[in-house]
């Protein structure tokens, strides 16, 4: 059975609008912060490393997002990751957002593995892949 990766984080005054509400590129921010919490804290590959000592990245290729409620200053969201598709050098993640059981945001993004120093796509290596094919909910594509 997959695992999901979890974290929490509190709505802060930085993530507001003058109506006390979440402004909607501060999400996108958050998602970030999701995968960044994932790779360090799951995959044992911080961004650090991976972008400071190997020259290796993650940019984000594609993204996209539903915002289904608002998210007010001094809420916390439990946010959520798996991985709906692994291929060779992307993967395609679902990170979603709940204060309780309300969902706030659900999002969909491609990660490509890349070097750095070229800036073209390279296969996951062999750790990595294994640590991010536990959060797997769909079939891998060869």
């Amino acid at each position: 059975m997959p695992q999901t990766f979890t974290h929490r984080l509190k709505i802060l005054f930085q993530h507001c609008d003058p109506a006390g509400i979440v402004f909607y590129p501060r999400y996108f921010e958050m998602v970030n912060q999701t995968v960044e919490a994932w790779f360090d804290t799951s995959l044992g590959f911080s961004f650090a490393e991976m972008h400071m000592q190997s020259g290796y990245g993650v940019p984000t290729a594609s993204i996209s997002a539903d915002f289904t409620a608002p998210s007010r200053m001094g809420d916390v969201l439990d946010w959520s990751l798996v991985v709906m598709r692994l291929g060779r050098t992307s993967a395609q993640l679902d990170v979603t957002a709940r204060d309780g059981d309300e969902r706030r945001l659900s999002a969909r993004l491609t990660l490509v593995y890349l070097q750095m120093a070229e800036g073209r796509p390279t296969p996951w290596p062999d750790d990595l892949r294994a640590a991010m094919s536990r959060y797997l909910v769909a079939e891998t594509e060869a």
